[in-house]
């Protein structure tokens, strides 16, 4: 038998205390992304609604095929920066007419939907996740285009937007613009650039320049209607391929246009009917330790998110401190790297580059369970050659070609981030739980480094070395540290795809790895030059 047995007592003290301190940070968490829910605030959507308008949510769920999921991905964006949580964009992946698809939404209770700069980064990400993926991008415009304050920082840089539809479009990946209000300036070549469009009869406002910009530079006089309304764009400039007349009719041709795309994803699951895991979802809140330097068991994670707990582990009593082996996830066969008690050596990166060619010689995804504090230093561990083995990891990992998906559980600290697949090696999609921890280092380590290089410098220069100042620097430096590698930082930068309740991670996987089947699943057996 290979079903995992979970040796998890949900009882005992360590694991209440785990449960304990993962509830407090979902509080914390879910307060931020109440936030973002709350767009512009209650008076800002009161206007809304008394306009006769749905809110970006609620055009969402209108659009959603009834009951089915809705992965919001980046809700955090901007946290931690002036801006209101979310980046004024509410963006995710759902289903729309039986085709998965990939839903922008301009909020426009924010700022009348102005993109700011963490507005321009979500939807940059949120393209790149539509192209990898081969999803139809449906993006429900009501924008009043870049906030000017922020120009510097978003005009040239936003250009890739218009740019990305194009490409997306070339690779035939339908684009649709529902355009529910103002679209102008820049923004109104993302209609322009949208493969199908539809506007709403007095509501949608598609120009260049509005009226007081075109007296100002021609003389001209004119009106919202004739310059850019819907009727002019239905009837004369033949902008507008479908005239709605209202919101509800919008989003039903929206709906019929996904319908008539004849869209197929590459593959399915390879079980239709998968068995849930053995194990309970709500023994996740009770695995990670609070004090993310002790050590917990990837496997008991592995067990309640894979079907039937079921795992074929690899090389068990090699690298130990590396779990790898296969296993379905909803139906869909995952090959899975998980650290087991966070240092990475020589053998566990050999190991890692073995299963990865494994995967892309049988065309397997690939996840990978982030809790390292990197690759081993010292002396018996550089002669050993642990560089040229940490070396091969990353090669292996960077120039795999089956998807990747990281998610960051406990420590993703140094080279043991990179070589477990960080952001910065293209995975499909990066989730965290809210213990996970992401920096160069430990911020102890970080602070205690610093510290010993100012000294060192001081002492070598023959200068006098205040101890009590520099102790004052290593606590600044430690709270620093320690404040930027906590998850919601990261994800405010759009570091990572999301924030998710533990429970909910065999879910938010499975809704991941069906995305990622719209596009072949294709590996290679193209690597660089592996130092032996």
């Amino acid at each position: 038998m290979t079903v995992l047995r979970s040796t998890l007592d949900t009882a005992a003290e360590d694991a209440q205390a785990a449960r304990k301190a993962m509830l407090a940070s979902l509080e914390e968490i879910a307060a931020e992304t109440a936030k973002a829910v709350a767009g512009g605030g209650e008076k800002a959507v009161a206007r809304h609604h008394a306009r006769g308008k749905l809110t970006a949510r609620e055009r969402i769920e209108l659009l959603l095929d009834e009951d089915a999921p809705f992965l919001e991905l980046a809700a955090l964006a901007g946290y931690g920066s002036p801006f209101t949580v979310g980046g004024s964009v509410v963006a995710g992946i759902g289903v729309v007419s039986g085709v998965e698809c990939l839903l922008i939404a301009n909020d426009p209770t924010v700022k009348g939907g102005a993109s700011n700069p963490w507005s321009l980064r979500k939807t940059l990400r949120m393209h790149e996740i539509a192209e990898q993926n081969r999803l139809p991008v449906i993006a429900l415009v009501e924008s009043g285009g870049a906030d000017l304050p922020t120009q510097k920082e978003v005009f040239i840089p936003g250009g890739a937007v218009f740019r990305n539809l194009t490409r997306l479009s070339a690779q035939g990946i339908p684009t649709i613009a529902l355009v529910f209000g103002n679209s102008t300036a820049g923004g109104a070549y993302l209609p322009g650039m949208s493969d199908h469009v539809v506007m709403i009869e007095q509501r949608s406002k598609v120009f260049l320049a509005g009226p007081p910009l075109v007296k100002a530079a021609t003389g001209e006089e004119s009106d919202d209607e004739s310059l850019g309304g819907a009727d002019m764009h239905a009837r004369v400039s033949g902008l507008a391929d479908h005239y709605a007349v209202d919101e509800q009719d919008a989003i039903r041709i929206g709906r019929r246009i996904v319908a008539r795309l004849n869209w197929r994803k590459a593959s399915g699951p390879v079980t239709a009917t998968p068995r849930a895991p053995r194990y309970a979802a709500e023994d996740l809140l009770s695995i990670v330790p609070p004090d993310p330097k002790s050590p917990f068991d990837p496997r008991e994670v592995i067990a309640r998110i894979v079907d039937d707990s079921d795992f074929d582990e690899v090389k068990p009593r090699y690298g130990d401190s590396l779990v790898t082996g296969w296993a379905q996830l909803h139906g869909y066969p995952v090959g899975i790297l998980a650290n087991a008690r966070g240092v990475l050596f020589s053998a566990e990166a050999q190991k890692a580059a073995q299963f990865i060619q494994l995967a892309n010689q049988s065309r397997t995804p690939l996840l990978f369970l982030h809790n390292t504090t990197g690759y081993m230093v010292g002396k018996e561990y550089e002669q050993g050659g642990i560089i040229k083995h940490g070396a091969m990891m990353i090669n292996a990992v960077s120039n795999s070609a089956v998807p990747h998906i990281s998610l960051l559980i406990g420590n993703s600290y140094g080279a043991g981030h990179y070589g477990m697949c960080g952001r910065a090696y293209d995975p499909r999609f990066v989730f965290a739980w809210p213990s996970a921890r992401s920096a160069v280092m430990g911020a102890q380590q970080l602070a205690d480094v610093t510290y010993m290089v100012s000294r060192a410098s001081a002492l070598a220069q023959g200068k006098p070395f205040d101890e009590e100042g520099a102790q004052v620097v290593r606590h600044m430096i430690e709270q620093q540290i320690s404040a930027e590698a906590m998850p919601a930082v990261l994800s405010g930068l759009v570091y990572d795809d999301g924030i998710i309740d533990p429970r909910d991670t065999r879910d938010v996987l499975g809704v991941a790895l069906s995305a990622i089947h719209t596009a072949p699943v294709e590996g290679t057996g193209t690597f660089g030059v592996f130092r032996m």
